[in-house]
């Protein structure tokens, strides 16, 4: 399938060597935020050993996370490309190649949760983190596998326009460093679109962002300290995280291949799971028994696995894929506030009741927030095709009545 953008054909293979690509942006998913969201158990540890508040613990994770999103720092520097890729290898089958790679996350999890509870006890917190920083170098061997699309290389503006603007800056700087700082300037401005930021529909989008990413990761990261508080025992809290991954792994396949049919809209199905999902987190902490808990998990697992499975494509769909890259930048760099905030705000509150449950509440209650944005965004879409439908039918009109005024001249 071959498309037509801004004057360049863009040929999406959705075979072949994508699959490698997939493959790659599998295990980046896995080592990224698949050990971030098993740093529960590190989470324990780390807040007895400095015997410090839920707040000053949190933030060890919320800083990881935000350094995610704010576009070029730590993960980022792997996840954000390896995640642009897949969107320019595949087309056709987008929201399900986005659903397969992004389960490398859950995947990871569910190893690395119990794992990491077994290198603590064998070779104390400080140890586990040296052995899991060692398993990240499988990130270069990610990075070896990415090969841009030859005719992909320069998909944001026209060659044409692009060459007559080097021409006539480099007139104007011709001398020394203002001519090299513009040579530097000229690599960099063809994948950057800052025309994203007066975009109103990826604006309203990205503050969906930020608030679910204000729910989004205090889950993970006070699940496994919320069930031992409950009476839970070491293994079975950090089994929770693995249940959760197991279903979180099934809720990203199995609603990416319902995306991938298209029977509904990516937004509708993104709008009724993040919805499910603020529902799980509010009625969680009625848990008290491992067996609820459990249920729990696997509720929070699938939901959360269904919200994951369709929200890049959703954004490829509000910016149209040849601008995926700088908009999956700047979408990262909007939401890291809510990524950077949302722990230590469910661990403020959980300092407060003293009772973890209280995090859930929050983290509920930010993402039936986000809801709102995604309601908003569906409205901006309905009246963008009214608008369209009516210009539509005008230019018909001008059409119709063009025609009957030649033929009244004819005629006379």
């Amino acid at each position: 399938m071959k498309k037509e953008v801004s004057g360049v054909s863009l040929g999406a293979p959705d075979g072949g060597y994508a699959w490698f690509i997939l493959l790659a942006c599998f295990t980046v998913f896995g080592l990224t935020f698949g050990v971030i969201k098993s740093f529960g158990v590190f989470y324990v540890e780390i807040h007895h050993h400095f015997d410090t508040t839920a707040t000053t613990a949190s933030w060890v994770t919320s800083i990881a996370v935000a350094t995610v999103h704010v576009g070029g720092l730590g993960y980022a520097l792997a996840w954000t490309p390896t995640v642009t890729m897949v969107g320019l290898y595949f087309d056709r089958k987008r929201p399900m190649a986005n659903a397969l790679s992004s389960a490398g996350e859950c995947v990871l999890t569910f190893v690395f949760t119990p794992l990491s509870q077994w290198l603590i006890d064998c070779y104390s917190w400080r140890g586990a983190m040296l052995i899991l920083g060692g398993l990240q170098f499988n990130l270069c061997v990610c990075g070896a596998l990415l090969r841009p699309l030859e005719n992909s290389r320069d998909f944001n503006r026209p060659k044409e326009v692009k060459v007559d603007e080097e021409e006539n800056m480099l007139q104007n700087h011709s001398h020394g460093v203002g001519r090299k700082l513009f040579k530097i300037k000229s690599k960099i401005i063809p994948f950057v679109d800052y025309t994203l930021i007066a975009n109103a529909k990826f604006m309203v989008y990205s503050m969906f962002g930020v608030f679910a990413a204000l729910g989004f990761f205090a889950p993970a990261l006070f699940l496994v300290p919320f069930a031992r508080s409950r009476g839970v025992e070491e293994y079975q809290s950090a089994a929770l995280m693995s249940i959760s991954s197991a279903l979180d792994l099934i809720g990203r396949v199995a609603f990416g291949w319902v995306a991938n049919l298209r029977i509904i809209k990516t937004l509708h199905q993104l709008i009724i799971t993040v919805t499910l999902l603020s529902v799980v987190l509010l009625f969680c902490p009625l848990a008290s028994s491992f067996a609820e808990l459990t249920v729990f998990s696997g509720a929070f697992g699938l939901v959360f696995g269904a919200t994951v499975a369709v929200h890049i494509t959703v954004l490829a769909e509000v910016v149209g894929v040849h601008r995926l890259g700088s908009a999956l930048g700047f979408f990262m760099l909007i939401r890291s506030c809510g990524g950077l905030l949302g722990a230590p705000i469910a661990g403020f509150f959980i300092d407060q009741m003293g009772n973890y449950g209280a995090g859930f509440l929050m983290a509920g209650a930010a993402i039936i927030t986000s809801v709102l944005f995604l309601i908003l965004l569906e409205m901006m879409n309905r009246k963008g095709q009214r608008s369209g439908a009516n210009g539509k039918c005008k230019y018909k009109g001008e059409i119709v009545q063009g025609q009957k005024s030649e033929e009244e001249t004819e005629i006379a």
